[in-house]
């Protein structure tokens, strides 16, 4: 096996996390209807409990996840991420009340938090400058896979076992999870952790080595030099130091424009989205694999773009995607105009997110923080994303419950917001996002002053 094909099989397996991430966090969409007419919950307790309850999990995770990422090792908190998924899993699957059921959405929640520190982290500090964006955004695309993969499974576990459909649904992301589970005992551990933590360098010489670096000492020196250039993070306070302060706002902006663009909440509604336009219950579970299927050939597209185009350029794309597609759909919800229409601009949505914010957010967090700062730096933006997310998943119910809902007739105003807030992104992407394509990790930290 070469060099390359090394990193690509650790990276590969490291971006199994997102697969689980993905599927966890849409399986619900299938298992929402279904629960709401089981334990007959206010829209509050269906928003906060069922809904939203995985997403405060994934805060949790994404606060405190750094903490061990830093402590014990990438590969370590990669194995225990794949245990939480399994249990999750198997827990929901087998509740018998919401709130059983909301405990293990939480576990598996607190999994899709820490993956998203770690899993990303671990990538870009294998790989080399000029294939890290497409290795990283293979997580990504992972996401999406898994986000797919739970589409179809939904919909093909409709009519299966009647009113326990919603069980298997869950229930079967114990398979892959306990897979990935094994499969990671086989990578190797960040040599960059093991230099900036561990002063472990005959380990990751060894390591650099087997990723084919030709100068390993050379590189462990610059390592070194790049870290004491930095100072030290070993505490949480301390990523919020005056030295920081550049890359803990491009961070929380990006995590930010993330989810105020509005796509967990289509991603977690988008059945209920679809019968609002008209659209049977088996309908909108087959055209939520649509927007999978898009989701998934267009965060490919990203993939192959980001390290020849450039990350800026894919944002500017997807913005200006996000802003024809949300305004079009707002336009569909006014004048109630049919499911064939606000589709094709859902799809377009999804595209514009894709291979915009969706191919770039995870590459880019990983990439501007400094070595012994970059899990704590990356929590800091997935709690910032996580945070959003689970604010909107949790306030969406009250707003559209088609009976006691606040915007119940009136969903248009809800994507008129998330087009303004896309506006606002072009504006920010336009004049404070850096390059930072084909540049070493050491590189972009010199860049943007971290010294």
């Amino acid at each position: 096996m070469t060099a390359r094909q090394y990193i690509y099989l650790n990276s590969i397996v490291a971006a199994m996390a997102g697969f689980l991430f993905g599927f966890d966090t849409v399986v619900i969409s299938g298992a929402n209807l279904p629960i709401k007419q089981l334990w007959n919950t206010s829209p509050w307790f269906h928003g906060f409990f069922i809904m939203s309850m995985a997403l405060w999990g994934t805060v949790l995770g994404a606060l405190f996840g750094g903490i061990p990422t830093e402590k014990y090792g990438r590969k370590k908190v990669l194995f225990w991420i794949g245990v939480l998924y399994a249990i999750s899993a198997l827990g929901s699957a087998f509740a018998t009340d919401p709130y059983v059921f909301s405990f293990f959405r939480f576990i598996g929640g607190v999994g899709v938090g820490v993956s998203s520190v770690v899993a990303p982290t671990y990538i870009a500090e294998i790989s080399t400058s000029s294939i890290r964006g497409r290795l990283v955004a293979m997580y990504q695309f992972n996401i999406v896979f898994g986000i797919l993969i739970a589409f179809l499974s939904n919909f093909f576990l409709v009519g299966f076992d009647g009113a326990n459909d919603w069980r298997w649904m869950l229930g079967v992301e114990a398979i892959p999870a306990i897979l990935y589970t094994i499969m990671v005992l086989r990578v190797p551990e960040s040599p960059r952790w093991l230099i900036s933590r561990k002063n472990d360098f005959i380990s990751a010489k060894k390591i650099l080595t087997d990723l084919g670096s030709d100068h390993p000492d050379q590189e462990i020196e610059t390592i070194l030099k790049a870290n004491k250039d930095s100072g030290s993070a070993d505490t949480k306070e301390n990523i919020f130091s005056h030295k920081l302060r550049k890359p803990i706002l491009l961070a929380f902006f990006i995590a930010f424009f993330n989810q105020l663009s509005g796509i967990n909440f289509i991603l977690y509604y988008a059945p209920e989205i679809l019968e609002r336009a008209g659209l049977a219950t088996k309908d909108s579970l087959f055209n939520s694999i649509a927007i999978g299927g898009i989701n998934l050939i267009f965060t490919f597209l990203g993939l192959y773009l980001i390290d020849r185009t450039g990350r800026k350029n894919l944002l500017i794309i997807g913005s200006l995607g996000y802003i024809i597609s949300l305004s079009m759909v707002s336009y569909a919800f006014y004048f109630t105009i049919g499911p064939l229409f606000l589709m094709s601009f859902l799809l377009l949505f999804i595209a514009a997110h894709a291979i915009g914010q969706g191919a770039v957010i995870w590459v880019f967090i990983s990439e501007i923080f400094p070595n012994k700062s970059r899990a704590l730096g990356q929590s800091f933006g997935a709690s910032v994303h996580w945070i959003f997310a689970a604010l909107i998943t949790l306030l969406m119910p009250v707003f559209l419950d088609g009976n006691k809902g606040i915007l119940k007739d009136d969903p248009w105003i809800i994507f008129a917001f998330f087009a303004g807030m896309m506006t606002l992104q072009l504006v920010w992407v336009l004049t404070k996002y850096p390059e930072t394509k084909g540049v070493s990790l050491e590189e972009i930290q010199k860049r943007l002053g971290i010294n």
